[in-house]
């Protein structure tokens, strides 16, 4: 196989396994089914990798990989209490005209 699919296909167990256990871990309104768990992975996963390797300097270069587990799934309950803040304060301004 090559390794963009390799990487690909790593990308989306990554972000299955790290949006299920955020999920997991963030009980409340959500996303839900295996698409929509899959993306908040991926975008949880980029999200902690940003933080900790780009910003503090902590981990390593790849994106994807396992090793980033723990980073990917703080970074999907970051993802996760911002779309509820924000879904909360846009209700809000919506009942409030």
């Amino acid at each position: 196989m090559p390794v963009r699919l390799l990487g690909m296909i790593g990308a989306i167990v990554l972000g299955l396994v790290a949006g299920y256990i955020g999920r997991l871990l963030t009980p409340g309104r959500g996303p839900t089914g295996c698409l929509p768990t899959i993306a908040l992975g991926v975008v949880g996963s980029l999200v902690g990798y940003f933080i900790f390797t780009e910003a503090l300097g902590i981990g390593d270069t790849e994106v994807f990989d396992f090793g980033g587990l723990p980073g990917a799934v703080i970074g999907v309950v970051l993802v996760l209490l911002a779309l509820r803040w924000v879904g909360a304060h846009m209700g809000r301004g919506r009942r409030a005209a």
